[in-house]
């Protein structure tokens, strides 16, 4: 066992979907080059998954929106 790494991850340029399994919070993020092999493994995965399309990132930033998170806050009345 190493120490843990400190540098922050980077994302390579290209599309990305989310897939992950049905009532999950967290799952992994799929790399695509092109919005056609992204919306082509988002269709497939939806299948058996739950799919979240987070968009085009590219030069370190996120060139479309990305979806909001799926959290819900409980108002107190």
């Amino acid at each position: 066992m190493g120490r843990p790494p400190t540098k922050p991850v980077t994302l390579k340029d290209g599309f990305y979907i989310e897939v992950r399994n049905k009532g999950a919070n967290a799952g992994i993020k799929i790399r695509s080059d092109n919005k056609e092999a992204m919306t082509d493994a988002a269709n497939e995965y939806k299948k058996s998954k739950e799919v979240v399309v987070l968009g085009e990132h590219k030069k370190g930033k996120w060139v479309t929106e990305q979806p909001a998170t799926a959290k819900k806050s409980k108002a107190k009345k």
